[in-house]
């Protein structure tokens, strides 16, 4: 299957291979037997792989232009990327009790909740600026439906994960409202005990950015570095 075929089908696995395995019937089976880190493990990869084919599938699809690219607009999109890198660095495998992906939960300081002191949903807000980023710079019918759906899936996911972790707080007997105002009193700065692991999260962002730059072209089939 080729063309808008191929992309549409990437699409709709795409998005069923986000709702399906995480619905209650569905994920706590699953949890039973390979256990919680390993359905982490395994829905990141399988997110990743299909995120790659829908990407390609976009790449592959009839070119519809709707607006032309200038010079100056992947000069943003690699800043901005830049800034994502980071951004997922210090947002993957932390204590954030107000949004999906957080790890060890119990341990999340509000005097000191990091990445999370400028929003609750920073692996959202990196989903966000990606899509928009890439937007920009991709201005043909496939890239605009791509990056448009992941934009705006960013934008209202957030309403969605609230609600949720309101009443899974609220059933833990805590107040979501209440800790977010503690959480923004705290600081993003990094407790004492913290600094080395902040600096590993800084390499580990400017690691993957350099390798975003040097493997695009092989993995999505567009060169981004000259």
């Amino acid at each position: 299957m080729t063309g808008w075929g191929s992309f549409i089908l990437a699409f709709v696995v795409f998005f069923l291979s986000h709702a399906i395995p995480v619905r209650p019937p569905v994920k706590p089976w699953v949890v039973a037997r390979v256990g919680a880190r390993g359905f982490g493990i395994a829905y990141s990869i399988l997110s990743t792989a299909i995120l790659v084919w829908l990407i390609v599938a976009a790449n592959r699809a009839p070119f519809a232009p709707i607006w032309d690219t200038a010079p100056w607009m992947p000069h943003v999109t690699l800043t901005v990327m830049f800034l994502v890198c980071l951004l997922l660095a210090a947002s993957i495998a932390r204590p954030n009790p107000f949004s999906f992906g957080g790890a060890r939960n119990a341990r999340f300081d509000p005097a000191h909740p990091g990445v999370v002191r400028l929003t609750r949903h920073p692996l959202l807000l990196a989903l966000a600026l990606w899509a928009f980023a890439h937007l920009l710079s991709n201005g043909d019918l496939a890239h605009v439906i791509l990056f448009g759906a992941f934009g705006a899936f960013a934008l209202m996911g957030g309403r969605m994960i609230d609600r949720r972790k309101r009443r899974e707080l609220s059933a833990r007997g805590q107040d979501h409202e209440a800790l977010w105002a503690a959480t923004r009193k705290g600081t993003i700065w990094p407790a004492r005990d913290q600094r080395g692991q902040a600096l590993a999260r800084l390499l580990i962002g400017i690691g993957l950015y350099g390798a975003l730059l040097s493997l695009h072209g092989l993995v999505i089939g567009v060169v981004v570095w000259p």
